[in-house]
């Protein structure tokens, strides 16, 4: 019997795939406490892990920092898992000493869980409850100006702030240590390989255990008439105007819509709806998407996950990069289709599309089927309980690097023998002409050799989903 540890933060979507787990983990005998919030409280508890509530301790937040946190501001959450950090010390001092884990199981995104494994020398697993972001798969977020510049003004910030806790005993290599996934560390990671982009360049300390859900449902589709099911997650989801388009483009379908618009948003003012539409706070997602055959959604990991898992094709509408990454990649193994205008018209045109072909459902039931293929919870249960890990197979990152640092050499070699040769027979007025060029390519064909030696090796990105590993 192992003693775990398990941290996360504030958010359902974070939280839910990792109450599978500890459930798992107790099942096998495993005495899990779990450190959360209130509002998680009864569903950990269900669970069999022991609830530690870390609510009181959570400092009040301006209205400024509470504004940054609802609109997703990378920047704002690191500074408050910063704080939370400095908030809980004292708190996780006495857990640590008293309680004693084995283990620390925690979320990708707690700063506190992964700070104090660290300091406390406890091995640490963390939960990764969107892709595995490195180097290669974080091509697939698409930030907007606002969060490219939150990104970029952000990151100094915090690593001026995470200073602070150096005094507190708590070790880190750099901020980017903190958020990105690297491959010496142990990962549970809720998809399989296939969904995961660019999954051949994760070392063998990933596990790819397919979504943590604790459902025996299978899919079933049969009814008589189409169900489109809407949500736009536990986050952003006060949308109105998009609610209205949906009734308007669906109003008249020969169809059933169910529409989850979560707690915060008022109902009534979509006024009288159709007999052929219901709008709820929430849903039992799993149910419903059994029974979905168009799921018009957010992107958020969970969502797309669940939605794969019960065969139900997508309209992708994501409104962060991470959910961006979720959707490319969807659309990619032919599971949904963008979006693309969100009037009434182009809601209504592109759920015709969908239900009107066999290519989406027959794409998202192959995604469901290699899912239910993956270890699942007692794998992840099993991984948790004999970490830490090692390996001696080499870093297949480090090894893609090393070639692609190769391409580079040629390059830059290419590059100063022109420059050379200009200064030689044109003068030194004349060399930016090779200088200028060359560097601003230099991005793009690194990108372009990256991506041409992992085709090279691993196949198109786009098959990864029909690869055997």
């Amino acid at each position: 019997m192992k003693r775990i540890a398990f941290f996360c933060i504030p958010a359902h979507g974070h939280t839910n795939p990792m109450i599978a787990v500890a459930a798992e983990l107790v099942r096998r005998g495993n005495q899990v406490r779990f450190y959360s919030f209130d509002e998680f409280r009864e569903k950990i508890a269900a669970s069999g892990a022991e609830f530690v509530s870390c609510s009181s301790l959570m400092p009040a937040l301006s209205a400024a920092e509470e504004q940054g946190l609802k609109k997703v501001s990378v920047t704002e959450m690191s500074m408050q898992d910063i704080r939370l950090t400095e908030c809980f010390n004292d708190f996780l001092a006495e857990e640590f000493t008293r309680f004693r884990p084995d283990v620390v199981y925690s979320d990708s995104a707690c700063f506190w869980g992964k700070l104090n494994a660290w300091k406390y020398n406890v091995p640490l697993v963390v939960s990764t409850s969107t892709f595995a972001f490195n180097q290669m798969s974080s091509q697939y977020m698409k930030h907007t100006p606002a969060e490219t510049a939150d990104l970029l003004f952000g990151l100094p910030k915090i690593s001026k702030r995470l200073k602070d806790l150096i005094p507190l005993g708590y070790k880190y290599k750099s901020a980017m240590s903190l958020v990105a996934s690297d491959n010496d560390t142990d990962s549970v990671v809720y998809t399989s390989k296939g969904f995961q982009p660019f999954s051949g360049i994760f070392s063998d300390h990933y596990l790819f255990m397919g979504p943590s859900l604790m459902t025996d449902r299978l899919p079933d589709k049969a009814k008589s008439r189409p169900l489109v099911y809407i949500s736009m997650g536990t986050v952003i989801n006060d949308r109105p105007d998009f609610y209205r388009n949906c009734v308007a483009a669906l109003k008249d379908a020969d169809a059933d819509v169910i529409i989850s618009c979560g707690k915060t948003f008022d109902i009534g003012s979509l006024g009288t709806l159709p007999g052929n539409i219901r709008i709820y706070p929430y849903v039992d997602q799993l149910d419903v998407l059994s029974k979905t055959d168009v799921f018009i959604t957010h992107c958020g990991m969970n969502s797309v996950s669940e939605s794969l898992y019960m065969a139900a094709p997508m309209l992708l509408y994501p409104q962060t990069g991470e959910q961006q990454a979720v959707a490319r990649r969807t659309a990619e193994i032919g599971a949904g289709e963008y979006l693309k205008d969100d009037s009434a018209a182009g809601i209504k045109a592109a759920v015709n599309r969908l239900l009107g072909s066999d290519s989406y459902a027959a794409a998202a039931k192959k995604c469901s089927d290699e899912f239910r293929a993956c270890c699942g919870t007692a794998g992840a249960a099993e991984f948790i309980e004999n970490a830490p890990h090692k390996s001696d197979a080499p870093d297949p990152l480090k090894a893609l690097n090393r070639e692609c640092g190769r391409y580079q050499l040629i390059y830059w070699l290419i590059a100063a023998v022109l420059f050379i040769l200009v200064w030689k027979f044109a003068g030194l007025r004349y060399v930016w002409l090779i200088g200028v060029p060359f560097g601003v390519f230099n991005g793009p064909f690194s990108k372009w050799v990256t991506g041409y030696i992992y085709r090279k090796k691993y196949g198109n990105q786009r098959q990864d989903a029909n690869r055997k590993d």
